[in-house]
Formats: C-alpha cells, structure tokens, sequence
C-alpha cells in the first residue's frame, strides 16, 4: 500500500473514519441548534445537555425497563423533545422578543442545572453502554478496519441529516416554519397555530439532541460531561456555517470532523485548536458564516 508523506494507510484512513464519526456528531447536534435559532432566534446553550439526556435516557431504558437500543433511539428523543417543549412553554416562550442575549443566560443556566442534578446522581465516572448484537464486529477493508455500529453512526446521522434539511427547504410544513419566522401575524391570520408550530419546532430541535446521544452512548462512556465537552466545538461549527443554516449546519459538521481527523495524522499538536482557528478566520473574511445570510 502507498504511503502519503511518510504516513501508513492504516493510519490515515482510522484518523479520517475517526474524524467522519465526529463529524456525524457535529451535524446532528449543529443541525439542532441551527434549526432553533434560525427559527426562533434563541441560542440552546441547552443543547449540549440535552444530548447528555439522550444517552442517559436509553441508559436507564435498558437497565430499567430492558427496553434495548432500537425501540431507544425512537424513544429516548421524543422523551428528550417533550423535556424540551416543557422547557419552552414555561421559560423560553416568554423570551422570544427580547435580545438573544436573555435566551443565552437562561439556557445557559438550565444546562449547568441538568448537569449539576445528573453528575449528583451519578458521578462522573463513565457508564456503559452495549453495542446491540447486529452491529458488533467489522468489516476488513484491507487498508484498514471498519467497525460496524461506526459505519451505523455516519449512516444514521447522514440520513437524519438530510431528512431534517428536506423537511425544511422543501415541504409546505418547512415553508410555514420559514413564514412564521418572518411575519407570524399573517401566518396566523391563514389560521396557522403558531406558537404550537414554534413550541413543537424547539422539541424537534431537542429531539435531534437525544438522537445524537443516543447515538454516541455506545461509543463514549454515558457521563454527565459527555455534552460540556461537546457544546463549544459544536457552538464553533455553527457559527462557521452560519447561524441558522440548515444545511451549513450539516456540510460544515461533517467537513469540520474530516479536517480535524488529518490535523490529527499531520500536526496532532493543532487538533484541538484547528476549528476555533478556521473559525477565527471566517468570521474575519465572512462574519455571517460560509452559508449565512446577513441580518
């Protein structure tokens, strides 16, 4: 097999399978936080703890009720997204006219609230969680080893991903979200319930949440941390692809875990630091992000 710069195939392509896996989680969780403030103007610092609840809710499904990994990843994001809508009809919906700023604090606060509660019930050591039966193992690719479950992840995410971006862009249901955003009065006036319609928006965004937690639980030690962890990084692939932009939100996260997979195989030192540094560099050449529009 060929060598690029000295660097073996078997390692390379790992760090690119590493990154694609990262950058499903990026996308799923960047898609909900984008889909929120694009249509209702309110930054989920939230979002990071509700994809800690997701995990922890298949968690406790399984060990329980013995409710295992399939009927969770359905389960575990509409109980995350009602968790959600609860969230918004008693706090959020009463901050929707002021600046983004009070949306920020609240959501903020409610975040370190969830993981306080949780890290006192369970620490903060790492649960486990199994892989289901169907998708152990892996496939040998010759140059390198695939396991099953990530190949899963990156399959799931895409078509999450993309579902999420057809509903939006392409549907009557997408285009009276869009409508609402811009000019609620006329909306309602066509006989549109449209705080139903934001209320359900904001615990479909929070469901996204749970399904990427879900997701990782099998991956990633089940920890109250497993969402402050994430949140900043993701916080940063919005922001590059343009608040509010649904599919910035899924190209970026994706492109964001493949480059920080190779900064990881040909300047390690970088990887940590690589999307805060392309961020840095978009908001300098294109304040609204690579797929943003100006306010």
């Amino acid at each position: 097999m060929f060598e690029l710069l000295g660097i073996p195939p078997q390692v390379l392509f790992g760090q690119l399978l590493l990154g694609l896996i990262n950058g499903a989680f990026y996308a799923t969780l960047s898609l909900g936080l984008a889909l929120i403030f694009g249509l209702l103007n309110i930054i989920n610092f939230t979002h990071g703890a509700q994809y800690m609840m997701g995990a922890f809710v298949a968690y406790l499904l399984l060990n329980l009720l013995g409710i295992g990994y399939w009927p969770s990843l359905f389960l575990a994001p509409i109980l995350v997204g009602l968790v959600g809508i609860v969230l918004e009809k008693t706090m959020l919906s009463r901050l929707y006219k002021l600046d983004h700023l009070y949306g920020l604090l609240l959501t903020f606060g409610l975040a370190l609230l969830i993981e306080g509660a949780f890290r006192q019930m369970y620490g903060v050591s790492g649960l486990p969680y199994p892989i289901p039966d169907v998708l152990k193992g892996g496939q040998n690719l010759g140059f390198m080893f695939l396991p099953n479950y990530r190949a899963w992840v990156v399959v799931a995410s895409l078509l999450i991903c993309f579902a999420t971006w057809f509903l939006i862009e392409r549907t009557k249901l997408g285009s009276y979200l869009r409508a609402a955003t811009e000019n609620p009065a006329l909306v309602q006036a066509f006989g549109i319930n449209v705080p139903r319609m934001i209320t359900l928006t904001y615990g479909f965004g929070v469901a996204l949440a749970g399904f990427a937690g879900v997701l990782a639980a099998p991956i990633y030690s089940v920890n109250p941390l497993m969402g402050s962890n994430l949140i900043v990084v993701v916080f940063a692939v919005v922001v590059i692809g343009g608040m509010g932009s649904i599919l910035g939100a899924i190209l970026t996260g994706f492109g964001l875990g493949l480059v920080e997979g190779l900064t990881k195989v040909f300047y390690p030192e970088a990887s940590n630091t690589v999307i805060f540094i392309i961020m840095a560099i978009v908001l300098v050449l294109k304040p609204a992000g690579l797929f943003g529009r100006a306010r």
